[in-house]
């Protein structure tokens, strides 16, 4: 059976960190619609330009166009044994989208990982990015000589190392926006998936260790299994849970 996971959570909730995680240890697809989007940002096309001027005013792009966008990246044979979804579903029509580009790819399991606004403020104003691999850092939480090792993914970050830069996206007012556009946008999406045996919701306040058992919990009770069996699927994919 296929692990297909969507991660739910607003900007800076730590779903993208505990995506990441998740999809390594199970041997499969993080999707995150945003690197794919920020990559069409430092692509510099006609496309990147319109999403950055977008991006920047913490607009959310159309529905149709990110709804391509997963559709094209989960026909790729890497995501056929299952996928971790970051950024997507957002809205309700991008969730009725994904239904039917998995209607026949076994259940899909829904975490909702909670935060208030205000320490999402905090957390995504402390955000730090490498400016050549896009790499994140929390400026609060590590020294910045302390996670070099979390930048690797260029040479120049190999040899020269990392320049740790605020994202233009990641400014107070731009922050505050997104959070606004994403309660308005995304809670009839929240409320369209927690009807559904596969929803779960955790707390994202706690560690991020707490947080990563907290998700595993959730995904196996989901889907109706004892925590050890997703361990088990975990160890058996070469990554541990």
């Amino acid at each position: 059976m296929a692990l297909n996971l969507v991660m739910l959570g607003p900007p800076g909730a730590g779903k993208g960190t505990q995506a990441e995680r998740f999809a390594r240890v199970h041997g499969i697809p993080k999707v995150s619609t945003g690197d794919i989007l920020r990559e069409a940002v430092h692509s510099a096309s006609e496309l990147g330009r319109d999403v950055k001027e977008g991006m920047d005013r913490g607009e959310l792009v159309g529905d149709d166009l990110i709804i391509e966008i997963v559709r094209e990246r989960l026909m790729r044979p890497d995501a056929m044994a299952g996928f971790v979804l970051d950024g997507f579903p957002r809205t309700a029509p991008q969730a009725k989208a994904l239904d039917e580009l998995t209607a026949s790819r076994g259940p899909v399991v829904c975490v909702e990982i909670q935060v208030p606004d205000e320490e999402l403020v905090r957390r995504v104003r402390a955000r730090r990015v490498c400016e050549d691999c896009g790499a994140n850092a929390d400026a609060f939480e590590h020294a910045i000589d302390s996670v070099s090792d979390l930048c690797q993914n260029t040479e120049r970050c190999r040899t020269v190392g990392p320049t740790w830069v605020a994202r233009s996206d990641d400014s107070e007012i731009v922050v505050r926006e997104r959070l606004k556009i994403y309660w308005r946008n995304t809670r009839p999406m929240i409320e369209y998936y927690k009807a559904r045996p596969t929803f779960r919701a955790i707390d994202g306040m706690r560690s991020p260790e707490q947080v990563r058992e907290a998700l595993v919990g959730a995904v196996a009770a989901a889907l109706g299994q004892p925590a050890e069996s997703l361990r088990d699927l975990a160890r058996q994919s070469g990554g541990q849970a």
